[in-house]
């Protein structure tokens, strides 16, 4: 049973060899009894969650790969000895890392303009291309692309827009009662910049005071101030309507199929391949030790060990996602001839 194995997982290092280069960053090679709470991570779930994009990886040597971990019994002992079989553990670059979270907004809307509901959410111009500079926020919120025809739908809290940009996908309660799900459709070009840096600069708040929630109540208490702080971030995300996405599924990731709440995460795919399997040990106010897929990227997640953690959706999970700014390390689990290699390239 050993020498079909190891032909097919050769096959998968060669992949990952190719998808993989971490961007120069040193690798370091350790054993699963040095993963903080290993034991108790839930491997189970994880392995739902990497079966979920497992075919997404674009070569047909992870058809085994993803053949095998379907046939795993669905509880912890045996995920857990699945990794242990096919992987090790490497870590890529150089803690404390930086997590973060995200979650799916819920927005109320109206397929129309009003008093009430007067800021819109754009689909994507047909004229942007990729790579390109468009239109600033600050342009845009002035009227750039006004009376186009381009609004999904019109909100009713300026605010919330600007955190639906940050976040990329959410969900729209308009007034008949439906519920309309947006994802990710583009960006205008421009790099993203932080509010919360921009307050701390300015001196409205020191660095362990600013959180998503921070911003939310400083911008609606001082809206004049608070709309050019929104504008201090120039990046722009244009959405596009999902439909027959059920409200039980979490919103499109990266990888082209719904991300899982407390399983996947945003990461820079300059050194962590998508689809691959990830274990966080977070510090901060509420620790985790879990094993996560890196399945989704976004515009100011950075690095080997920069991580956006997503919680999953509405006002209980955004209010634990804005509260993170944690550190801690990630730890990629590679084939394992794949995890030597990099090490050994040191």
């Amino acid at each position: 049973m050993r020498r079909p194995v190891r032909g097919w997982l050769f096959c998968v290092w060669f992949l990952l060899a190719a998808l993989m280069g971490a961007g120069g960053a040193r690798a370091e090679l350790l054993e699963f009894e040095a993963l903080d709470g290993w034991r108790d991570g839930g491997q189970a779930e994880a392995l739902a969650a990497f079966l979920v994009t497992c075919d997404q990886l674009d070569a047909p040597s992870w058809r085994p790969v993803c053949k095998l971990a379907a046939d795993v019994p669905k509880d912890d002992a045996s995920a857990r000895a699945f990794f242990e079989l096919l992987f090790r553990p490497v870590i890529v670059g150089h803690p404390p890392a930086l997590f973060t979270g995200y979650y799916e907004p819920e927005l109320n809307g109206s397929p129309v303009r009003t008093s009430r509901y007067a800021w819109p959410l754009y689909a994507r111009p047909p004229e942007l291309k990729d790579g390109v500079v468009y239109h600033s926020r600050a342009a845009i919120e002035a009227g750039a692309l006004r009376g186009r025809g381009l609004e999904i739908a019109w909100i009713d809290d300026p605010v919330e827009v600007f955190f639906l940009h940050i976040q990329g996908s959410g969900r729209i309660r308009m007034t008949d009662g439906s519920v309309i799900r947006l994802g990710y459709a583009g960006r205008n070009g421009h790099a993203y910049r932080s509010v919360g840096q921009e307050m701390v600069r300015r001196g409205m708040f020191s660095a362990h005071e600013v959180s998503a929630q921070t911003i939310a109540a400083f911008v609606r208490a001082n809206p004049g101030i608070g709309a050019e702080l929104l504008n201090h971030n120039p990046s722009y995300i244009f959405f596009r309507r999902i439909r027959g996405l059920s409200t039980e599924k979490g919103p499109i990731g990266a990888m082209g199929r719904s991300v899982t709440p407390m399983r996947s995460l945003a990461v820079d795919p300059a050194f962590v391949p998508l689809g691959a399997p990830v274990w966080i040990e977070k510090e901060g106010a509420a620790p985790l030790r879990r094993l996560m897929v890196a399945q989704d990227t976004g515009g100011a997640i950075k690095g080997a060990q920069r991580a956006d953690i997503f919680y999953g959706f509405g006002d209980g999970a955004g209010q634990a996602a804005g509260a993170v700014k944690d550190s801690g390390r990630m730890v990629l689990l590679l084939p394992i001839d794949r995890a030597f290699a990099m090490a050994d390239g040191n």
